[in-house]
């Protein structure tokens, strides 16, 4: 796979008020976070974001602690690209976000909770982690279209509230891999939140960002058509 050109890719998600929590960035955690995997140092996140979600009121969810109050929750999880399902993982409970406790004990087989992995072809192929348990759409050697939707946002894995964790590597291993660059064809910046703790609200009279052939960096805003 030629990665001096990045894969150009659609949205995995849509709609307006997404963060791009541990996006690109000098400081993302996502950037050195190593996995020895077969006996090699593997970064297969090294172009990982955790996509978590701001409601109307600004924050990320509304009421108690509960997975079924964070706007994230539920959200439909598209497909990049037309591609092929290279594996699933299904029925692994999810986490409580109340809890410092995982529902199960963590893995590199179960640190991606309830996952589609799909292979776009040219070696390069994308994670979507931490679904809902139940709500995969699509099995393994299924074609895809893009848009076409694959599960849902849920939190599973090693997960700490309703997200989902994306990205692409370079071999079929969802960790034992390297992370490949990647930018989405369009997309719109809303704002940026200052750190992961804060709400935001779009200002009223903000301007339309509109982005092209880029990847949203760390805590970026961003809407998707």
């Amino acid at each position: 796979m030629n990665h001096k050109r990045p894969l150009v890719l659609g949205p995995p998600l849509h709609g307006e008020g997404w963060v791009a929590a541990g996006g690109p960035s000098n400081m993302s955690f996502h950037r050195r976070s190593i996995f020895p995997v077969d006996g090699c140092a593997r970064i297969s996140q090294r172009f990982a974001t955790d996509w978590s979600k701001r409601g109307p009121d600004g924050t990320g969810l509304h009421g108690d602690m509960a997975n079924t109050n964070f706007y994230a929750y539920g959200e439909e999880v598209l497909a990049v690209g037309n591609a092929v399902v290279a594996e699933i993982r299904d029925g692994i409970p999810e986490n409580d976000p109340a809890s410092n406790e995982t529902a199960i004990p963590l893995s590199l087989e179960t640190g991606a909770g309830n996952y589609v992995f799909l292979g776009l072809g040219n070696r390069a192929f994308a994670l979507y982690a931490h679904l809902q348990p139940n709500s995969l759409r699509v099995r393994p050697g299924q074609k895809v279209r893009r848009g076409q939707v694959l599960g849902l946002v849920g939190n599973s894995g090693h997960s700490h509230g309703p997200h989902l964790h994306f990205h692409v590597v370079d071999a079929n291993s969802p960790f034992g891999a390297e992370g490949v660059p990647y930018v989405f064809d369009s997309f719109e910046v809303q704002g940026l939140l200052p750190s992961l703790g804060d709400a935001w609200k779009r200002p009223p009279n903000a301007k339309s960002d509109q982005r092209r052939m880029e990847i949203p960096t760390e805590n970026a805003v961003i809407r998707f058509p």
